[in-house]
C-alpha cells in the first residue's frame, strides 16, 4: 500500500465524520428555528438533505415533503424536479413514504375479481358512489391475467356504507360489485356481519389512503386516483 493510499483512507473517514456533523448541526438549526418562527407547523418527522445543494426536505404528518435552506429561513411547499433525470422528486419520495407492503394488507376483508390465469395482484380501495372509480373499474375491465383484490372503502357518506353492506353481504359479492359499477344495477338488501368495512376504514386512515381508488401493487407502490389501464399495465410490467 502506498503512501498515498494510506494517507486517503483517514482523510474520507474524516470527509464522511464532517459531513454528518454538518448536516446534524444543520437539523437542529433548521428544527429550532421552523418551531419557533411557524409555531402551527405540524411537528417535524424528519429532516435531510436534498441532491439539490443547499436545499433540505421537511417531512411532516408523515408523508408530507416541505423544503427549505440549511437555517430555516425559507418554507417551499411544492414539487422538486430533477431535470437531468425528467424525475419528479417529491412525487417519488412520497411514493415510498406511504407504500404498503402487500403482505401488511387485510385481505380477508377484501374480495377478489379474478380475470384471464389471475397471476398478476393488484389491491384497490374503492367507495361504491365514487364517480371516479366507477370510470376506473370500466377501465381495467381491459386489463387481463389479473386478480384484484377489491377493498370496500366507503368515505363518502351513508349511502356508500349501505351500498357497501350490501355487496359485501352479497351471496357473490363480485357480480353485486359489477353489476353496480358497471351496469348501474343498485345491489338489493342483504345483511351480515360488516365489521370488515369498519376495519377497512381504519386501515385506510393508517395508512394515509385520502382518497378513492388507490391502488396497491405486490412491491408495495401505490397508485392514486383513476389510472389509466396503460398506465396500470405498465405498472404491472415493471413490478419484479
Amino acid at each position: 500500500m502506498n503512501l498515498l493510499t494510506r494517507l486517503a483512507r483517514p482523510l474520507g473517514t474524516l470527509c464522511l465524520t464532517a459531513c454528518a456533523l454538518s448536516a446534524a448541526a444543520n437539523e437542529a438549526v433548521i428544527r429550532k428555528n421552523l418551531a419557533e418562527r411557524l409555531p402551527t407547523l405540524p411537528t417535524i418527522d424528519e429532516v435531510r438533505p436534498t441532491p439539490m445543494k443547499g436545499l433540505f426536505e421537511v417531512r411532516v404528518n408523515q408523508s408530507d415533503i416541505l423544503y427549505t435552506d440549511a437555517e430555516g429561513n425559507y418554507l417551499i411547499q411544492g414539487a422538486l424536479i430533477d431535470t437531468k433525470a425528467r424525475l419528479n422528486l417529491t412525487e417519488a419520495r412520497v411514493d415510498k413514504l406511504t407504500a404498503v407492503a402487500f403482505k401488511d394488507l387485510p385481505l380477508k376483508d377484501s374480495f377478489t375479481l379474478v380475470r384471464g390465469n389471475g397471476k398478476r395482484k393488484l389491491a384497490i380501495f374503492e367507495d361504491p358512489n365514487c364517480g371516479f372509480c366507477k370510470r376506473f373499474e370500466k377501465d381495467i375491465g381491459k386489463i387481463n391475467d389479473v386478480t384484484i383484490h377489491v377493498f370496500l372503502y366507503p368515505i363518502l357518506g351513508q349511502d356508500s356504507v349501505t351500498k357497501s353492506q350490501n355487496i359485501w353481504c352479497a351471496k357473490d359479492k363480485g357480480k353485486a360489485w359489477e353489476d353496480w359499477m358497471l351496469r348501474n344495477v343498485t345491489p338489493p338488501s342483504a345483511s351480515c356481519d360488516t365489521t370488515a368495512l369498519d376495519r377497512n376504514v381504519a386501515f385506510g386512515q393508517k395508512a394515509r389512503i385520502t382518497g378513492t381508488p388507490t391502488t396497491f401493487l405486490v412491491d408495495g407502490t401505490r397508485i392514486p386516483g383513476a389510472a389509466g389501464a396503460d398506465k396500470i399495465e405498465q405498472a404491472l410490467s415493471n413490478v419484479k
